[in-house]
């Protein structure tokens, strides 16, 4: 079992930059592939980036390329989701994902969340 912590989220105008962190405890986090999700109310739960074990792939929802940015250091076990050029509609709680499968899915081990707000 592995437990993830999310921080990172906040407030922050359109226009500028967060950086997300899911520290990992437990077993060892570089056995999982890791990704980020987002919800905002009223709708499921939307994947955003994932990264595998290694490191060595990456993968993106169309709307973030170019934007956001996922790495990994599992020395720490701690990924980050770098986020630049934020639109208001990326306003959502982001979560924290752990997962045997590529890319990962709702199976998943989840964290609690962190909420990001842009404004406009």
């Amino acid at each position: 079992q592995v437990q993830l912590v999310e921080s990172g989220g906040g407030l922050v105008q359109a226009g500028g930059s967060l950086r997300l962190s899911c520290a990992a405890s437990g077993r060892t986090s570089s056995t999982y592939n890791m990704g980020w999700f987002r919800r905002t109310p009223g709708k499921a739960r939307e994947f955003v980036a994932a990264i595998s074990r290694s490191g060595g792939s990456t993968y993106y929802v169309d709307s973030v390329k170019g934007r956001f940015t996922i790495s990994r250091d599992n020395a720490k076990n701690t990924v980050y989701l770098q986020m630049n050029s934020l639109e208001p509609e990326d306003t959502a709680v982001y979560y924290c994902a752990a997962s045997r499968d590529w890319p990962p899915g709702e199976s998943s081990h989840w964290g609690q969340g962190t909420q990001v707000t842009v404004s406009s």
